[in-house]
């Protein structure tokens, strides 16, 4: 987690901090979440995405609110040592930027006066429809 300077010195970490970890870490389970153990997996989910509470789910797992405490804890470590070694969600991300990035020269391309021709606009707006669909299937 990003922990402020402040927070280290208080011990004290803001919500926003909590928030922007649970979107880190849900967004980490979408890209890796099936590499997870089942049980294992049930329970981060419920954490995670469900927005449970320890308490609540140890009720449901039969465990106790330390295992579950543990077990979030580990495949946060786990999901977090699969982005650094793959880099996936970063590649993405780039990629996404980049399809953007096209879509919007096509667009200005498009826009300028100069384009006459019927053959350029076309194929202009076949970069554009593509990047569309790079972006929608990412």
């Amino acid at each position: 987690m990003s922990v402020t300077n402040s927070s280290i010195h208080t011990g004290i970490v803001s919500t926003d901090d909590k928030l922007k970890e649970k979107v880190e870490l849900s967004i980490l389970f979408d890209f890796y979440g099936e590499l997870l153990k089942n049980h294992n997996k049930q329970i981060f989910e419920d954490y995670i995405l469900n927005d449970l509470s320890l308490s609540e789910i140890a009720d449901g797992q039969g465990i106790s609110r330390q295992g579950v405490h543990d077990i979030v804890k580990r495949c946060s470590k786990q999901l977090k040592e699969c982005e650094e070694k793959l880099n996936l969600i970063k590649e993405f991300n780039e990629t996404k930027v980049k399809a953007n990035r096209i879509k919007e020269i096509a667009q200005q391309l498009m826009e300028l006066s100069s384009l006459k021709d019927e053959k350029d606009i076309h194929q202009l707006s076949e970069i554009i429809e593509l990047a569309n669909e790079i972006m929608e299937e990412l």
